[in-house]
C-alpha cells in the first residue's frame, strides 16, 4: 500500500519500464460536489503512543525527525497539486478546504479521484510531475533521447522552445528536501544508536543527491534501533500516468520491542516458505534474503503520499531488487494504526455482514497476521521473469501493481495456512484469519477498484467467490466455507505466481481488469456499509503537542 486497504511502502531505486501508448490511463472524470454526509466518511483518531520509556534525548529526536516529515509533507503537496498554501486559497474556508486537506487536492481519493470543487475538473493522471499538455507519446519519444526524464527522482516540465526536460526533485524541491536533510543530521548528532544515526546520515544525502541504495541498504542493517523513521520520494502511485515518479512522504516510528520480539522468528522460515508455494520450481527458484526482519510499530507521525487519503497500516520495503535479494526485507506492522481501524471500521463492518455464527472468528490477531504476512509476501515468488523479459515490474509495466498486490493478499493468506498446519503459528484457528481476511476485504475495498490495492481486492474476493470459499445467505450476510476457501487461495496463488513469471504482459493486465471490478451485489452491500454510517478510513491528530513534545525556545 507502505499505501491504502492493506497497504505497503516500498523504497527503492530500480528502475522500470514505461507501458505503450494504448495503455494510457484515461483521467478521471469530474464529478458532482460531495455532499456533506460523503466528507464526513473519516473517523478522527488521536494518534499517540506512550514515550514514557525513551529518554530525554530520544525525545528531541523524534520532535526534529517530525519537523523533517513535515518538509516532506510541503514536498508531497507541489507533487500532487503544487504550493499547498496558494492551492488552498482558492477554496473557500470552512468543510471544502478541510477536506482538501485530507486528500491533498480537491480531489477525493476514496472515491476514484473525483473532484470536489466546482470548476477543477479531472485530476492530471500524472499529477504535477509532467505538463498538463503533455501527451504519452511524447514523452516515450522524448525518453529514447534524455533517459533522466524517465528517473524516479526527477520532474518534466517543457521548455520556451517546446521541449520536455527533466528537473531534478533536488532543484525544485531543494528547501523542501534540503531543510529536511538539515533535520535528519541535527538528529543524527544526537542519536547514541550508531546504526541510526548512520541511516540518518545517508539518508539526509540521499536527499540532496537523488542516490537513494546506500541508505537502503543502511536501513536494512539496523537492528537493535527503538526508534525509526521512512522518509522520501517512495511510492509511485500518485503517478498513475506511468506509474514511475516517486511520490514524497515520511513515517516517524517507535519500535513496540514486545510484540516485535514475537514476530522474529518467522524471518527464519522465509526460504522455507518460499520452498512451499504451489507452483513449479522454476517460478520460485529464487532465494529471499535471510537478513529481512519482522517489527511492530506504533507510528507518531505520517507525512506527504501515506498520509494522502486512506492511511497505512503495514510496510514492506525497501523494494530494490537488488537490495531486496542482497538483504531481504524489513516487514513493518504499525500496531496502533491497525487497531484504530480493526476497533472503528472493521468490527462494525464485521458485525453487519458477516453471519453470526462466524462472528466469533473476527479477531485482532488475526487482522494483524493478515496484514503481516501480506508484507512478507511481498519478499517471495520471482522477481525476475523466467522468459528474459527483465524484472516483473518491467515486463509488467503499469500492470504490475495490481499484480504484485494481489500476490501479497494470496500469498499471505497461504503462508497462514502453512504456518498453522505446521505448528510454527499457534494463536487462533484458520477460520479465525479466514473469516477476517474476508471482512477486511469489505473493509478495504470500500478504498475503490481504481488503485493497485483496490483492484487486488477485488481480485481476491471475485476468484475466492467463484470458487465457492464463501457464500452469501439472502439477508446479506457471508459465510466462509473454510475448506473450499484453502483449496481457492492454493489455485489463485498459482495463478498469480505464473503470470508474474511467464512476465505476460496483456495477460496481467486481462486478469487484473476483468476479475478486479466491483459488482452489482458487492456495490449494494457496501452502500449498506455506508448507510450504516461506519467510517471508511481514519484521520489523524498527530504532531509534538500530541505526544507532549512541545519544543520551548
Amino acid at each position: 500500500m507502505f499505501s491504502g486497504g492493506t497497504v505497503f511502502c516500498c523504497l527503492f531505486s530500480a528502475a522500470v519500464a514505461f507501458g505503450d501508448a494504448s495503455s494510457v490511463q484515461e483521467p478521471v472524470a469530474d464529478g458532482p460536489v460531495l455532499t456533506e454526509a460523503e466528507m464526513t466518511k473519516y473517523v478522527t483518531v488521536i494518534l499517540n503512543a506512550d514515550l514514557s520509556h525513551l529518554t530525554d534525548k530520544e525525545k528531541e529526536i523524534i520532535r526534529l525527525l517530525i519537523e523533517a516529515a513535515q518538509e516532506m509533507d510541503e514536498a508531497f503537496w507541489i507533487q500532487a497539486w503544487g504550493d499547498r498554501d496558494a492551492k488552498l486559497a482558492t477554496i473557500p474556508e470552512g468543510k471544502l478546504r478541510d477536506f482538501a486537506m485530507v486528500n491533498y487536492g480537491p480531489w477525493d481519493r476514496l472515491q476514484n479521484l473525483r473532484s470536489f470543487v466546482p470548476g477543477v475538473g479531472a485530476k492530471p493522471a500524472g499529477a504535477n510531475f509532467y505538463p498538463a499538455d503533455m501527451t504519452k507519446e511524447e514523452f516515450l519519444a522524448a525518453v529514447e533521447e534524455n533517459p533522466s526524464l524517465g528517473s524516479l527522482y526527477t520532474f518534466v516540465r517543457r521548455e520556451d522552445d517546446g521541449k520536455l526536460v527533466a528537473v531534478p526533485y533536488s532543484k525544485l524541491l531543494a528547501k523542501q528536501l534540503s531543510a529536511a536533510a538539515s533535520k535528519l543530521r541535527h538528529a543524527a548528532g544526537l542519536s547514541d544508536n550508531k546504526a541510526f544515526a548512520a541511516y540518518l546520515v545517508a539518508r539526509a544525502d540521499a536527499l540532496e543527491s537523488g542516490a537513494y541504495q546506500h541508505s537502503d541498504l543502511l536501513w536494512m542493517d539496523m537492528k537493535d534501533n527503538r526508534l525509526d523513521m521512512v522518509i522520501g520520494p517512495i511510492e509511485t502511485y500518485e503517478d498513475q500516468l506511468f506509474g514511475k515518479k516517486a511520490a514524497c512522504e515520511a513515517y516517524v516510528l517507535v519500535k513496540d520491542m514486545e510484540w516485535s520480539g514475537r514476530l522474529q522468528k518467522y524471518a527464519a522460515l522465509l526460504p522455507g516458505l518460499q520452498k512451499k508455494l504451489p507452483v513449479a520450481e522454476e517460478y520460485r527458484s529464487e532465494k529471499p534474503g535471510t537478513d529481512a526482519d519482522l517489527n511492530a510499530y506504533d507510528v507518531i507521525y505520517y507525512a506527504g503520499d501515506c498520509n494522502a487519503g486512506s492511511k497505512t497500516i503495514a510496510i514492506n520495503l525497501p523494494n530494490d531488487e537488488k537490495v531486496q535479494l542482497e538483504k531481504g526485507s524489513r516487514r513493518l506492522q504499525l500496531k496502533n494504526a491497525m487497531q484504530a481501524k480493526y476497533d472503528q471500521i472493521l468490527v462494525p463492518i464485521a458485525d453487519l455482514l458477516i453471519d453470526p455464527s462466524q462472528r466469533k472468528h473476527i479477531k485482532f490477531n488475526a487482522f494483524f497476521s493478515n496484514t503481516m504476512f501480506h508484507e512478507v509476501a511481498h519478499g517471495l515468488g520471482i522477481k525476475n521473469t523466467i522468459t528474459g523479459n527483465g524484472t516483473v515490474r518491467e515486463a509488467l509495466r503499469e500492470a504490475s501493481g495490481s499484480i504484485e498486490e494481489g500476490k501479497a493478499d494470496i500469498l499471505g493468506l497461504f503462508m497462514v495456512t502453512q504456518l498453522l498446519e505446521s505448528g510454527d503459528l499457534t494463536e487462533g484457528e484458520l477460520a479465525d484469519y479466514y473469516v477476517t481476511f474476508v471482512a477486511g476485504i469489505f473493509r478495504s475495498v470500500r478504498f475503490g477498484a481504481s488503485s493497485a490495492h483496490g483492484r487486488a481486492n477485488m481480485v481476491c474476493f471475485n476468484f475466492l467467490s467463484e470458487r465457492g470459499a464463501f457464500s452469501r445467505d439472502d439477508k446479506g450476510r457471508y459465510i466462509v466455507d473454510v475448506p473450499k476457501m484453502k483449496i481457492a487461495v492454493g489455485e489463485l496463488a498459482g495463478t498469480i505466481l505464473k503470470l508474474q513469471g511467464k512476465g505476460d504482459y496483456a495477460a496481467a493486465r486481462e486478469f487484473s481488469e476483468t476479475v478486479g471490478q466491483i459488482g452489482p451485489v458487492l456495490k449494494a452491500d457496501l452502500e449498506r456499509v455506508n448507510r450504516e454510517g461506519i467510517p471508511t478510513d481514519v484521520v489523524f491528530v498527530q504532531g509534538p503537542k500530541v505526544l507532549g513534545l512541545n519544543h520551548e525556545n
